[in-house]
């Protein structure tokens, strides 16, 4: 064994995992059948379901966050800086910072155009060129929310400076070293989870790139 290997569990099947190719390593869609789903509270945001459904040979009750999706945006300067906005969140009682993002709550809007247009709203900022970075499912357990985080650059100011209400009427705007956003998530300074993965996934791919 390797001077830094970790042994497998008692129980754990090593040859199994090990069957596991990195081309093959990711999440799987498994359509259950749902025996009855109701709605438990409709909210302004989002709804909460109760779901019984089958699982093997038992069913199942699950209460869960019936949630819009979102898209987020890492907005990268020239100078490799990230957007980053401070602002209330009252669940967690903090001014927690954060990228740009928004809610996938208009018909018919792509995933890339809510990023776009809420990239617009919050910091009235454009961009020349777009790419996805990475997705992630927020909090499998509770919610069905999906965020799609994308890379933005070549970045321009809008002519247009949208008003901005309630929690986003005193949202505080500062561009970040990238790997200073890398280090506070890492020293545990920077919490909030889409900036963590989107600010992380950006140094990555910029290493990659570079590499």
């Amino acid at each position: 064994m390797p001077e830094h290997a970790v042994p497998a569990p008692g129980g754990i099947d090593t040859d199994a995992a090990a069957s596991v190719s990195p081309a093959s390593l990711r999440d799987e869609p498994l359509d259950v059948e749902i025996v009855d789903s109701s709605l438990v509270y409709h909210g302004r945001v989002w709804d909460v379901r109760n779901d019984r459904f089958r699982y093997g040979d038992h069913d199942l009750e699950r209460q869960y966050v019936d949630h819009p999706g979102a898209s987020a945006i890492v907005a990268l300067d020239d100078e490799e800086r990230v957007l980053l906005i401070q602002q209330y969140r009252h669940p967690i009682r903090h001014r927690d910072w954060e990228i740009p993002a928004g809610l996938l709550d208009m018909d018919g809007e792509s995933p890339l155009e809510t990023a776009k247009r809420e990239l617009a709203e919050e910091a009235d900022l454009g961009a020349e060129h777009w790419e996805s970075l990475v997705s992630v499912f927020s909090t499998p357990g509770g919610n069905d929310e999906v965020v799609h985080i994308f890379l933005a650059t070549g970045l321009r100011s809008l002519d247009t400076v949208h008003d901005r209400e309630a929690e986003e009427a005193d949202i505080r705007i500062e561009w970040v070293p990238l790997a200073d956003a890398v280090t506070a998530v890492l020293e545990g300074r920077l919490r909030n989870g889409i900036l963590a993965v989107g600010v992380l996934g950006a140094a990555e791919r910029l290493r990659r790139t570079e590499s």
